[in-house]
Formats: C-alpha cells, structure tokens, sequence
C-alpha cells in the first residue's frame, strides 16, 4: 500500500488528477446504483401498499353494500307485514248488540277490540268463567275506559245466561267452583314482585295477569334474557303502565351473551339482534380482535342508535 502511494506521486500532476477523476466517476456510479435500486425497492413496497389498502376497501365496500341490500329486503318484508296487519287492523268498528258469554272472536273484532283480547275472553270462558254483570266486562285485561264506554250500551247480559243450560260449560262453571278456594290468592296492593326471578305461579298472584300472560312473560323473559325497563312488556302487547304498581326489576339477573365467544347463530337467537348485526360484531372480531365495547359500531349502517342502547344490556365483554 505504501509502496502503491509512493508510486502514485511519480505522476505527473495531470495524470494524477485523471486518476482521482476516475475513482470519482467509479464511485459514484456504484453508489448511484445503490440509490436507484434502494428507490425502486421502495417504490414498489408503496405500490404493494396502496394496492392491499385499494383491495381491503373494496372489500369493505362489497360487505357494506351486501348488509345494506340484505337490510333493505328485511326492511321491504317488515312494511308488508305491517301493510298486511294494518289493513287487518284499521277496520272501522261495527256496533251492534252482543251477549259476552255467547260471542264468538269474529264478533268481537268487529266490534273493534284486537285479536289477542278476543282470544283472552274464549280462553276465560273456556276455563268456565263468565260474564253476570255488564260491569264485569270492564275487568277485561287491556281494555280501556274509552273501550269500555263505548261498547257498555250494546252488552246484553241475559238475567239467565244460555250458557247455564250447556251441559259442558255448566260442568267446567261447576268445577271451577269447586277448586275455586284451592286458588292462590291475589297480591294486596303495594306488594313488589322481581319481573327477572318471578315464576308463572307468583305472576299469577298479580291481579290482572292469568296463566296465559304469565307464560307470555315468562317466554319473552327467556328469549331476551331478562328484562332492564318494565316498557319491554309492550314488545309482547302488555300495556306495562297497568303493571307499573306491581313490578321491579333486578338488572344483576340479565343473562348476558359473551360476546367474544358465541357464534352467529347465537348472536342472531337474541330478539334485539338480526343476521346482519350479528354477522358485523363476529366480523370486527376476527379482523380487530376482542370487542371492549360497542363503540366501534356507532357509524355502522346496520345499527342505529337505540339498537346499540338496547344491545348493550345483553353483551358481555368478558
């Protein structure tokens, strides 16, 4: 090396200066080389990144416009159902004179009362019991003042009821009768009943409430879980404001869904939750991990905000 720098000085100064010309242009094309293959690597990974971000939002877009047509064929179902009901339903009433313990459902539906609370006075009278006086119709379940006014002039309520000469509904009168001591008796006015740990048995106790709506709540209480408002009630068409005196609610007996653990097909079993809200939840899962909250789904198309508020009584974040 030393002998090569000796050497180097025996040049004369212009061939010295070619030399170092030389190196220089020799230097700097291996290093533009490396820059340009250095700029190229990153370009490309750039490319690469725009195209796996073009990709992840086309197929966010594809999912979003997937819920939205499958929520808009749910949405046309839901109008023509209620279209059907509502045609059903908002058939002027026609008053004529009717005998409560004979009527038939046709008749009163005609008479404007709702399905449910025809069936209700079959079942009563099926189970032997009967109508003595026009003020009794008034302790129907459900029926209004304003109901009960306007029906009152046409109740007939022969001084002997036909049904007294059928055999068959004499007999159930009969034993109904006799069992009628063996009855549970009705709570006193001011009793508290838990609406989340009530049986049918203790609901019964409640005036107003039979073995029908019993299990009605009973059911419905299992479908969701528990219920967090006592205005849940109106989902299965119980005017809750008639009930408000006789019920709390117990909040800690929810039964929660573990969010990060269940399925579709669990989330969707849930009254409050349809296919494509169940589907988003499992779907944020897998790609961000453990849900912490339903915050992330407050710009979600498929959840409107009393969704969320509604949902959020039932998941457990665990």
């Amino acid at each position: 090396m030393r002998k090569w720098f000796n050497e180097f000085f025996y040049y004369s100064r212009g061939e010295r200066r070619g030399i170092l010309v030389l190196l220089g242009i020799s230097l700097l094309f291996f290093l533009g080389g490396e820059i340009y293959v250095h700029l190229k690597s990153k370009q490309v990974d750039k490319f690469d990144d725009q195209l796996r971000q073009q990709q992840a939002m086309e197929e966010y877009r594809a999912f979003s416009a997937s819920i939205r047509e499958k929520e808009k064929e749910e949405k046309e179902s839901r109008k023509s159902h209620y279209t059907a009901w509502k045609e059903e339903n908002d058939v002027p009433p026609v008053l004529v004179p009717f005998n409560p313990n004979t009527a038939d459902s046709a008749t009163f539906r005609q008479l404007g009362l709702p399905a449910w609370m025809a069936r209700n006075i079959l079942r009563y009278r099926e189970k032997g019991g009967s109508f003595r006086r026009t003020e009794d119709f008034r302790k129907i379940y459900g029926l209004t003042e304003k109901q009960y006014n306007t029906l009152r002039p046409y109740i007939r309520i022969p001084a002997t009821d036909s049904t007294d000469h059928n055999p068959s509904l004499f007999l159930a009168k009969q034993y109904k009768d006799s069992i009628q001591q063996a009855k549970p008796l009705k709570y006193a006015p001011g009793t508290l009943v838990d609406l989340n740990r009530a049986d049918t048995t203790e609901l019964k106790k409640i005036p107003g409430i039979g073995s029908g709506i019993a299990r009605l709540i009973s059911g419905y209480r299992q479908q969701l879980g528990g219920f967090y408002s006592l205005s849940q009630l109106e989902e299965i068409n119980l005017d809750y404001r008639q009930l408000n005196d006789w019920f709390r609610i117990d909040t800690t007996a929810i039964r929660r869904i573990p969010v990060n653990r269940v399925s579709v097909d669990r989330l969707r079993r849930h009254p409050y939750l349809n296919f494509y809200q169940a589907k988003a939840l499992i779907e944020y899962r897998r790609k961000h991990g453990p849900l912490k909250s339903l915050k992330p789904f407050v710009l979600y198309e498929e959840f409107t905000q009393e969704d969320l508020e509604r949902i959020g009584h039932y998941l457990s974040f665990e």
